[in-house]
């Protein structure tokens, strides 16, 4: 379990990022237009996931902006936004905020992404949802990095996360 907190009060998560040198775990999960995605979906490419527990709060919308911003200018590069909002909710905000470098990814239907990559919040209001945390990965998926923000209010260190990926 990570230690991690909300506005200043312990909580944790249900466990562990997946290791650095590690091969990333295989998910299944809805894209906005329902539709299911999977890692083997995005093989082939350096991917940025991008987790946090959901769209309609000002941190998790700063951080999907700014690796849209970023995602721009990556080669091979694919970030991948992941909560357990409402693709209807993931659609409505990308297209309020003219997000085209970013695909969003919901796990609604069962939650499993946020197990088996270890941040679904136990033990406090966000219950259920997914902790903010950053996982990269290389084309064969590879981990490469890790961050699991240690508070959920704070947004995550954008520049290591693109820093992994050279």
């Amino acid at each position: 379990m990570a230690q991690i907190t909300l506005g200043g009060n312990p909580i944790e998560t249900i466990g562990e990022l997946p290791q650095v040198h590690t091969i990333a775990p295989e998910f299944t999960l809805s894209a906005i237009d329902l539709t299911t995605k999977t890692l083997e979906d995005f093989k082939g490419k350096k991917k940025i996931l991008n987790i946090f527990p959901s769209v309609d709060t000002g941190v998790c919308a700063a951080s999907a902006r700014n690796f849209n911003e970023k995602a721009s200018s990556l080669d091979n590069t694919v970030v991948l936004c992941i909560s357990r909002d409402l693709p209807f909710a993931q659609a409505r905000f990308c297209g309020a905020e003219g997000l085209e470098n970013v695909t969003m990814l919901s796990d609604f239907k069962d939650g499993c992404f946020g197990v088996d990559y270890g941040v679904t919040v136990n033990g406090s209001p966000f219950d259920g949802l997914h902790a903010r945390a950053i996982v990269v990965l290389n084309e064969d998926d590879g981990v490469l990095y890790t961050e699991q923000v240690k508070e959920i209010g704070d947004e995550p260190n954008y520049e290591a996360a693109i820093n992994a990926l050279s």
